[in-house]
């Protein structure tokens, strides 16, 4: 039989509409997974249904709002952008082969981005998640909703799941290259931070890497970028429940800089291959407020890789080295 190809990006997902209901069905399904949240079923999920989930739709409804465009959601815009251009240069590089989005939580699901990847012949399927720095909570994620969509298939395709790319070069000079020309258009600030989503403390202490492949990350960043020890900084942001997350936090740095010294504070996200509601809003909103509010002068958010062109060769790297 002929082994055909197929390649399958991946992000977490949106609602599908900026809604109570959306968002409430949105995060009913996202909250309900156990790599996201761990805690006993029979604790967990009376707190989710009675108190959480009626109680946190209406509010992050309200977010979405905020940053919702024309597209619609931004996460779910770009990420289309993003396999367009991927599938593009893929041909451009003499590799033709089908490329199909899907959401860990939300649509298109895994199940609907196989159905049209299967369509087309695919027997064989290279998995990208769109997560640099590889977490439980995210890669791991994708993984069980790829087992979920097989579980009717008699003839398995084979799978290559691309576990992380948090070093790769291709990636590290993206992030640079990205921040450099916002430099050249905008200057450059007195600190550049590097904010990265949190996942609680107790998950890196049970063996997940992420952590550890942030700060990685940001070193590299910061060694490619030639910038002095003490002028960047690296923390974690979008906490979420009272237990302890990874530290430093990205709200209670920035409130601190500007007592430092730092009146202009460039913020770059460096875990988001698109922009979405935790740049958008959480960073270029909250965030900006707060640096704001305690002093600073100027806030500068640096967009995400989104479809940039390096950020697309990256991927064809990665994949490449998959077919190989």
């Amino acid at each position: 039989m002929t082994t055909k190809t197929g390649i399958l990006l991946v992000n977490l997902g949106t609602p599908s509409a900026p809604t109570t209901a959306a968002v409430k069905a949105f995060l009913r399904q996202f909250l309900h997974d156990q790599r996201v949240v761990d805690l006993p079923r029979a604790l967990w999920c009376p707190l989710l249904h009675f108190i959480i989930l009626p109680t946190r739709s209406p509010k992050v409804a309200k977010l979405y709002q905020s940053i919702w465009s024309a597209d619609g959601s931004p996460l779910m815009a770009i990420s289309q952008r993003q396999r367009t251009a991927l599938e593009q240069e893929l041909k451009r590089e003499g590799v033709e082969v089908p490329v199909a989005l899907a959401m860990t939580y939300g649509s298109p699901s895994m199940s609907d981005a196989w159905a049209s990847l299967k369509a087309q012949g695919v027997n064989r399927v290279i998995i990208l998640p769109l997560y640099p720095q590889y977490s439980v909570s995210t890669t791991a994620s994708v993984f069980d909703a790829w087992a979920k969509a097989m579980k009717k298939e008699r003839n398995l395709p084979v799978m290559r799941l691309i576990h992380d790319y948090h070093a790769h070069p291709d990636y590290i000079r993206a992030l640079a290259q990205s921040v450099r020309r916002y430099w050249e258009q905008q200057g450059q600030g007195d600190h550049l931070l590097m904010s990265f989503h949190g996942i609680p403390e107790r998950y890196q202490e049970e063996g997940d890497p992420y952590g550890y492949q942030c700060h990685e990350t940001g070193q590299l960043l910061a060694t490619e970028l030639g910038l002095a020890e003490g002028s960047w900084s690296v923390t974690f942001q979008s906490r979420f429940g009272k237990e302890e997350w990874l530290k430093p936090y990205t709200d209670e740095t920035v409130a601190a800089l500007p007592a430092k010294g730092i009146k202009r504070l460039d913020v770059v996200c460096p875990a988001f291959s698109a922009d979405c509601l935790e740049t958008l809003e959480e960073i270029d909103g909250q965030n900006r407020e707060l640096f704001l509010e305690h002093g600073g002068e100027a806030f500068h958010y640096i967009p995400s890789l989104n479809d940039d062109p390096a950020h697309i060769r990256m991927m064809v790297s990665l994949i490449c080295r998959e077919l190989a």
